[in-house]
């Protein structure tokens, strides 16, 4: 029989990455898009690096003394993953300080608005 929480980092997983994603979905705000795309990543960063570790499980070093080792890889890869979304979250924040800075503002509708009219003007003077 396996234990109760056996399973419950994959539980937290999903829940991360569907609240992520939720939030990347129904939330208008840029800022709010961004932090939603952190809380995704931050769930795909758990479902490599559980299953990486083993209860019990010592770094790959071979020794008489150790039978079980845990697999460095996952931890490897999620750190360059880790580096990769930094980097992503950074350009995000930038686009929307520029985004601010043209629009006046950094909510989604608005800016669509704002795009529409300009174009609808446009096709008035032309």
């Amino acid at each position: 029989m396996q234990e109760p929480f056996g399973h419950f980092a994959y539980l937290v997983t999903v829940v991360l990455m569907v609240a992520g994603l939720f939030i990347v979905i129904a939330r208008g705000n840029l800022i709010k898009k961004l932090i939603g795309l952190s809380i995704f990543q931050t769930s795909v960063y758990l479902l490599y690096i559980v299953p990486g570790k083993l209860i019990g499980g010592t770094a790959p070093i071979l020794s008489p003394q150790y039978s079980v080792y845990s697999n460095p890889l996952p931890h490897v890869l999620i750190l360059t993953a880790i580096v990769v979304g930094v980097a992503t979250l950074a350009l995000g924040l930038a686009l929307a300080v520029r985004i601010r800075e043209d629009y006046g503002s950094i909510e989604e509708d608005e800016i669509t608005a704002l795009d529409n009219q300009a174009a609808k003007h446009e096709e008035t003077r032309a």
